[in-house]
């Protein structure tokens, strides 16, 4: 009997996997290692720092006489993350089923859907509110429509994905009997994403509260202005007094998204 050709014999299943899982590990560590070089991350420079660390946040001491200050500006932060949650939903939900390849018109349209929420996506919010800022006046609206594209882009992402993941047996049925494309939307598709898509929109809620913050530096309004204001001044116990509110505003609405969310799914 002729032995087998070793050039011939197939690589055991075992082996290619183990090769894989070894070479991903290795270009993961070798990608880590590159970028300590490239970005000069030093250990030691964070450790002689840490004296500075505590002297800084020893002059965090909040003055809770600032708090006359803090509450328009919060309210004002808070009606940017509403409007802009709002607004955004509305707007993204033409794009939600536009994007998905089960509820769209055709393969051109998808295409073109998709592109532009990735383009959208691709500028950060603050960007957004930076560049804003100049052509609409320093002051809350920059901020409502910074956060408006950004929460139509990342909403209409992430449903649209539960979207094509959803039992198409209603979908055909409701084609079958002749339903056209908005009432298959209506009665196929938003029954069984309603519970997911406000839980979308809860969580969104909480990352355009902590965004609008953020934002406040480049004129958007709200809570971040008073802040920029705060550290330009040196006022130490303003800027602890205005993080001790902001956490705890912030904690609130998490708590509740949590509760509304554990609630709906």
């Amino acid at each position: 009997m002729a032995l087998p050709d070793p050039n011939t014999v197939p690589l055991r299943p075992g082996f290619a996997s183990r090769l894989l899982n070894w070479s991903t590990w290795v270009v993961l560590v070798g990608l880590f290692v590159v970028s300590l070089q490239q970005t000069g991350f030093d250990v030691e420079a964070l450790t002689s720092g840490s004296q500075d660390f505590v002297r800084f946040f020893r002059r965090l001491v909040p003055d809770w006489t600032a708090l006359p200050q803090i509450w328009r500006p919060l309210l004002e932060t808070l009606q940017i993350a509403y409007l802009a949650t709002l607004l955004g939903t509305l707007l993204g939900l033409p794009l939600i089923f536009l994007a998905s390849y089960n509820t769209t018109v055709n393969g051109p349209v998808m295409w073109v859907a998709r592109s532009v929420l990735t383009v959208l996506r691709s500028i950060p919010d603050l960007l957004y509110a930076a560049i804003l800022a100049p052509i609409l006046a320093p002051g809350p609206l920059p901020g409502v429509v910074a956060l408006t594209i950004f929460t139509m882009a990342v909403l209409a992402k992430l449903a649209s994905e539960t979207v094509e993941s959803i039992d198409p047996g209603p979908l055909e049925a409701l084609r079958a009997v002749g339903a056209g494309r908005n009432r298959v939307i209506v009665y196929a598709v938003l029954p069984q994403i309603a519970a997911t898509m406000t839980s979308f929109v809860l969580y969104i809620f909480e990352i355009n509260v902590r965004a609008s913050v953020v934002i406040g530096y480049v004129g958007a309004g709200g809570v971040g202005f008073l802040l920029l204001r705060y550290l330009n001044f040196f006022d130490w116990g303003g800027v602890a007094a205005l993080i001790v509110v902001i956490f705890a505003v912030v904690l609130l609405i998490d708590l509740l998204s949590v509760w509304a969310r554990s609630r709906l799914i």
